[in-house]
């Protein structure tokens, strides 16, 4: 990365989008991104991630939040929700706009037939257009704690990627610069599957004149079929009444090596022992993550 924060106070987040109940995938990241914020006595913040009404469930965010409160995932400042922060994301634009950085853009996916978008647009519509982040050239190197530095040819790999989408949504990736950056977010903990999602934002990043957060991206779960365990495949939604079972089994799953006397103890005593006995160097080099075959049951 260009920017590090290793010397500032802490400041981790868990960031779920409210499109249905938390899985044991999600809460994998929630516990990990958890135990490395009080590992390191930091602080840990919930973002609920709810740019895109049409595919939220609107029950999901409270079920959300009740389900970490249930497994003693408590955060430590007020819930922020990204549906409230259109001004913040319309002045980052306008700051791309200035900087000619960002530009209108009509190209439909059709037109562009599945390939990268490159080079400011000639549109003169000024409706029913998307922006674009106009990226730039040459290479960008990102370090991860967990995985090999991730190397990318812009031109190759990333092109010109939407920020403000043409139904006039706000695109994840500006969201979560300008969040992260207001958020004075340092460390970021979250799973494998979001890993070229960070290029765009560190992109985004150095443009805006904010500082990068130092990575750490966990390995995803797997089905014993091989299937990422997802809302998408039916990953089972979480249940209230296991806690504590299901929390031993997803610090097992995390290569914490829990002792088994610990198993059905309550959640608080488990995650003082976690915080305690916190190795994230036990993923690295890890993509992903099997489950036995009865995993289900066990849940």
């Amino acid at each position: 990365m260009t920017s590090s924060s290793s010397s500032k106070t802490y400041r981790g987040r868990f960031a779920p989008s409210p499109t249905g109940p938390l899985h044991f995938g999600s809460l994998l990241a929630a516990v990990a991104s958890y135990l490395d914020a009080r590992a390191h006595h930091g602080t840990w913040l919930v973002r609920i991630e709810d740019l895109d009404p049409p595919r939220e469930d609107p029950t999901a965010a409270d079920s959300i939040l009740h389900t970490l409160d249930h497994y003693g995932l408590h955060w430590d400042e007020d819930i922020r929700y990204q549906s409230t922060r259109s001004d913040a994301y319309n002045d980052a634009l306008q700051q791309l706009i200035q900087q000619q950085l960002a530009f209108p853009c009509a190209c439909s996916r059709k037109q562009l037939g599945n390939q990268l978008h490159h080079g400011i647009c000639s549109t003169l519509q000024t409706s029913d257009i998307a922006w674009r982040f106009l990226c730039p050239a040459g290479q960008l190197r990102i370090s991860d704690t967990l995985q090999a530095t991730q190397t990318y040819e812009l031109a190759a790999d990333i092109g010109d990627f939407v920020i403000r989408r043409r139904d006039g949504l706000w695109s994840y990736q500006l969201a979560v610069a300008v969040d992260d950056a207001d958020q004075g977010i340092t460390h970021v903990v979250r799973g494998i599957d979001l890993i070229d999602s960070t290029a765009r934002q560190v992109l985004l990043q150095q443009a805006l004149g904010y500082s990068s957060p130092i990575y750490s991206h966990i390995p995803v779960a797997n089905e014993a079929n091989g299937q990422k365990l997802s809302k998408q495949n039916l990953a089972l939604p979480l249940s209230t009444e296991k806690a504590a079972d299901t929390l031993w089994l997803a610090l097992a799953w995390l290569k914490q090596s829990p002792p088994a006397e610990l198993r059905g103890v309550n959640v608080t005593d488990l995650l003082t022992w976690a915080i305690a006995n916190w190795q994230a160097e036990v993923l690295i080099g890890l993509t992903s993550m099997s489950a036995p075959g009865d995993f289900q049951r066990q849940l």
